[in-house]
């Protein structure tokens, strides 16, 4: 068996599945693997990028989690090694969750509005 490499991401089982639903609901073809990436970041952290992608770029990090073929840049990864993809169900509702280690956990604008969308850091 292959020993991960601790930086790889990791997709839950929870996750995995999710993401084979939502595959096969929008008809993506198997060969299609999962790009994850950051759009940005604010002072409440980054902002993540969800899509199947047919194409791997010669600078990609390509891994693979739970049957899932994961495609990622180099930039992105920089601030995504470690990370843990989950899929979670609780009363705020449901979605996917980053797990992110290389992430701050609280804002460092002091703005009382931060994390609802009112700071413009997190915007």
């Amino acid at each position: 068996m292959d020993k991960k490499d601790t930086q790889d991401i990791i997709i839950t089982p929870e996750a995995a599945e999710q993401i084979r639903i939502i595959r096969k609901d929008n008809q993506v073809p198997e060969t299609h693997g999962l790009r994850i990436g950051i759009q940005g970041s604010g002072c409440c952290g980054y902002s993540y990028l969800l899509a199947f992608d047919d194409k791997v770029e010669s600078t990609d990090k390509v891994m693979e989690s739970e049957g899932i073929s994961i495609y990622v840049d180099e930039r992105s990864f920089e601030g995504l090694a470690g990370t843990t993809l989950e899929y979670v169900e609780n009363s705020m509702g449901k979605g996917f969750r980053f797990n992110n280690p290389n992430q701050q956990q609280s804002c460092s604008c002091d703005d009382s509005e931060c994390g609802s969308g009112g700071c413009e850091g997190c915007e």
